[in-house]
């Protein structure tokens, strides 16, 4: 199985490709600050040092991260910021366009690089985020990026019929972004936070390598029950 991962430094990315460098996967990984398990995996784990919102370099560096992969099981659309909990109306446009050149224009270029270099894709998984349609108060620049991910993917499912997309929630995982919505963020202020603080230690909460196993076990499903382009929450499937 080959996979290309962005955001695989850590959390869910790097969950995932432990889980799949276990299942024999051939793995290019693609991070800010590289993947620690590139030292044990050398021959399995290609791996690129790419800071993806640098939209300038993003093409250079698939080029030579993906020069010699010519088809691709899986895409895994992983790395993403979550910027400050914080009112809409004080936050810097210019912390938005940021949020949106990492969380969503990064995404496009990756696909546009991957169509005009005709590597074949069957399933492409875009990490996104039940705060795409919650809209819930403090989440405004993550959640506009999230949404905005939402419909890349039903747009870009009509441009690549030969593979299938999804927008995927993966419900709660246990990541260094909980350290600071559940330790710096005030849920008085934010109540939607709450829930994140209750949940952390239980589980409702897994790590990420639990969660990455849970996703790489949707990976048919997803293929087989969703529409491409779809947005799927975890914590919504098999329900209704």
């Amino acid at each position: 199985m080959n996979v290309f991962i962005t955001g695989n430094s850590s959390g869910l990315g790097l969950g995932l490709t432990e889980a799949l460098l276990e299942q024999d996967a051939i793995v290019w990984g693609m991070s800010r600050s590289g993947c620690p398990l590139k030292a044990h995996h050398d021959d399995a784990l290609r791996d690129r040092k790419q800071d993806i919102a640098n939209l300038n370099q993003l093409e250079e560096g698939l080029q030579t991260l993906l020069s010699d992969c010519l088809r691709l099981d899986l895409v895994v659309l992983n790395a993403g910021i979550l910027g400050r909990i914080q009112d809409l109306s004080t936050t810097d446009v210019h912390d938005l366009e940021h949020l949106m050149r990492v969380n969503v224009w990064s995404n496009k270029l990756i696909l546009d690089w991957l169509i005009e270099q005709q590597i074949p894709v069957r399933q492409v998984v875009a990490i996104s985020s039940g705060a795409a349609v919650n809209m819930s108060y403090g989440w405004g620049g993550y959640a506009l990026s999230k949404a905005a991910l939402n419909n890349l993917m039903a747009l870009y499912a009509h441009e690549m019929p030969d593979t299938h997309l999804t927008a995927f929630a993966p419900g709660l995982v246990d990541t260094a972004m909980q350290d600071y919505l559940c330790g710096q963020v005030d849920s008085e202020e934010f109540p939607s936070v709450q829930k994140l603080k209750d949940a952390r230690g239980s589980e409702d909460m897994p790590d990420p390598r639990q969660a990455a196993e849970r996703m790489l076990g949707l990976l048919d499903t997803l293929r087989e029950d969703y529409e491409s382009g779809a947005f799927v929450d975890v914590r919504g499937m098999g329900k209704g």
